[in-house]
């Protein structure tokens, strides 16, 4: 039997280049490719990966990669099963026509979509499952893709299929989720299948998620889920409070098995929180240093602090951790009440000055605009970022909360005036509110700027030439990079 496996465009909702039109690499997608080539014939097409320098125009939004045409042409023939990859909110609207353009061709074949649960800028796909199934979906995977989709092909009954979403007499049917690969189990899964994806296209954009310092850099998931429950993130829904890691041993054998098959020495840790268990970042340091790895790793998508301690971070930075994002989220303690997020900010300061110390880039991010939020518990933020940048914090992301489908604020009174689910991203220009947050936000960057040169100007007057080269130590040098560059192919697409 034949699989096709579909990763769609990555799309950039015009003036957000911060949050939306991150290239983020399909780790789910590549790790079911690599469980299930070992039962079946597999075909990935990577629809942004494999022309991501080709752009085109869709109503406010840039999308990079092939034609829908294109990706259906792309599918084999003989293929008997297609699963499409709901990896990020700003993509629904466009995977939603390309599943109704893969039905059109493929009228008998089962097309089956994939959640992304590992992933802040992702979405709940439960709460979509009607505009999947209206656009020709037959299945939705939620939960760990893994198991689930190895059940279906075998031909187990929908019905018994943990948290899978199907139609019954014209409905949807959730079944039950209560699925979770434990630690051992992932350490006992394949490493992700990246020779299966043109992993050389993303190289050769010159920008990613994380910072890149390297001409070629790898993905990785070293954990899964979170245990943390904040009101504003969708991963209290599609991973219920559960975390579980894969053992320091397990991850370092990747790191050293893609510096064999590719020549990769940099890797961005892609965990929702990879830090809640320090004992085995420190692991993964020893292990690092005791043979000899010459590898530089990044915490590119924050993480809970305050589960590390200076030691760890030291033996970390010795081990060639470059790079560590945060999330104090909000200054104001109670906005982090109303949010259920926990976060100790004296003790965030003092991470921040050890990491400073230690040569650590470091990113502190922030949610503004949470319902309830007042202007005095703004500036409360504002403040908390004049302390990071005093500390050594080398730069802020600051994202406007947006209700995205599974998280708890969504459905919020006041924050429901979207025309599609779509436009949440982080720069929700539909909230009336909208202008006001977006002049703080870049009151804040401006000032941080000015913060940064008078504690820290070394750190500033070293980013001209970081941009320059290419070599970027923060994303904010990277968002200046990328968003020139998509202009720019916006320039040759409109020429066309």
């Amino acid at each position: 039997m034949q699989v096709a496996l579909i990763n769609p465009n990555i799309v950039t909702q015009k003036g957000d280049f911060f949050s939306s039109g991150v290239p983020y690499m399909p780790v789910t997608l590549a790790y079911l490719a690599a469980v299930l080539r070992k039962k079946v014939d597999v075909q990935v097409i990577d629809a942004f990966g494999e022309d991501p320098h080709r752009m085109s125009t869709r109503g406010d939004y840039f999308v990079q990669g092939l034609s829908i045409p294109e990706v259906v042409r792309a599918v084999a023939k003989s293929t008997g099963h297609i699963f499409t990859y709901a990896g990020q909110v700003v993509s629904h609207v466009l995977h939603l026509d390309m599943v109704r353009a893969l039905r059109r061709e493929f009228p008998s074949v089962p097309i089956t979509v994939v959640e992304n649960t590992q992933s802040v800028v992702a979405y709940a796909v439960t709460h979509v499952a009607d505009d999947f199934f209206s656009a020709g979906a037959t299945y939705i995977i939620t939960g760990e893709v893994e198991p689930r989709a190895k059940q279906l092909l075998e031909g187990n009954s929908p019905a018994d299929i943990d948290g899978l979403i199907w139609q019954k007499d014209g409905k949807a049917v959730r079944n039950k989720k209560s699925l979770y690969l434990a630690n051992e189990e992932l350490d006992r899964l394949p490493f992700p299948a990246w020779e299966m994806f043109p992993v050389q296209n993303y190289w050769k954009l010159g920008y990613a998620h994380g910072p890149l310092t390297e001409e070629k850099y790898i993905s990785i998931l070293t954990s899964r889920g979170c245990g943390l429950l904040c009101n504003f993130c969708i991963v209290p829904e599609t991973n219920e409070g559960r975390w579980r890691a894969r053992s320091a041993k397990s991850v370092v054998d990747e790191m050293e098995h893609w510096i064999r098959i590719f020549g990769v020495h940099e890797f961005h840790l892609q965990d929702l929180n990879p830090t809640t268990y320090k004992v085995r970042i420190a692991e993964m340091s020893k292990l690092i240093l005791e043979r000899g790895l010459k590898v530089s790793w990044k915490f590119v998508a924050g993480t809970k602090i305050e589960t590390m301690d200076k030691e760890t971070l030291a033996i970390a930075a010795k081990a060639g951790c470059t790079y560590v994002s945060l999330s104090p989220e909000s200054g104001s303690p109670r906005v982090l009440k109303l949010m259920k997020k926990s976060f100790v900010h004296s003790y965030g300061i003092e991470m921040v000055r050890h990491m400073h110390s230690l040569g650590t880039t470091t990113q502190a991010c922030f949610v503004l605009g949470y319902p309830g939020e007042t202007d005095e518990d703004l500036q409360m933020s504002a403040r908390y970022c004049y302390e990071l940048a005093k500390a050594g914090i080398d730069e802020l992301a600051l994202f406007i909360m947006t209700p995205i489908p599974g998280s708890a604020a969504y459905g919020t009174p006041g924050l429901t005036n979207f025309k599609s689910i779509d436009q949440l991203t982080f720069s929700p220009w539909w909230r009336s509110d909208f202008q006001k947050l977006q002049r703080l936000r870049m009151k804040i960057y401006v000032k941080f700027l000015f913060w940064k040169l008078f504690f820290h100007p070394l750190k500033l007057l070293r980013q001209p030439f970081y941009v320059l080269t290419g070599r970027f130590h923060t994303k904010m040098e990277q968002v200046l990079f990328h968003g020139l560059k998509l202009w720019m192919m916006a320039r040759q697409a409109a020429s066309i």
